[in-house]
């Protein structure tokens, strides 16, 4: 089993893609950060499209205000949330955990 060859289209469409993908997440952790979306808005924007999905939790609690390396790791750590955990990896208990903790 070897990884197929794809042409130069086929490359450049999924270098762009990715491109887009990447813009989309730093967007949603962007408007995070300056408080147009709440967390939970955030995590409810994320849960439903599969591009943001795939952004890190631990990510996306940075991105708010006032949260640092050491603040997001403890509450990972309390909602026992593994700290490479995605968006898409959340539990339903874990989910409404970060909601209440970030209100």
């Amino acid at each position: 089993m070897s990884i197929p060859q794809l042409t130069t289209e086929q490359l450049q469409a999924a270098r762009a893609a990715a491109t887009e993908a990447r813009r989309a997440r730093a967007e949603l952790k962007a408007k995070v950060r300056t408080g147009a979306l709440t967390l939970g808005a955030a995590l409810d924007e994320a849960s439903g499209d599969d591009v943001l999905a795939h952004v890190k939790v631990v990510d996306l609690l940075k991105s708010l205000p006032r949260v640092g390396e050491k603040r997001a790791t403890a509450v990972m750590e309390k909602l026992d949330i593994a700290a490479n955990r995605r968006v898409r990896g959340l539990g339903r208990h874990q989910m409404t955990g970060l909601k209440a903790e970030f209100k």
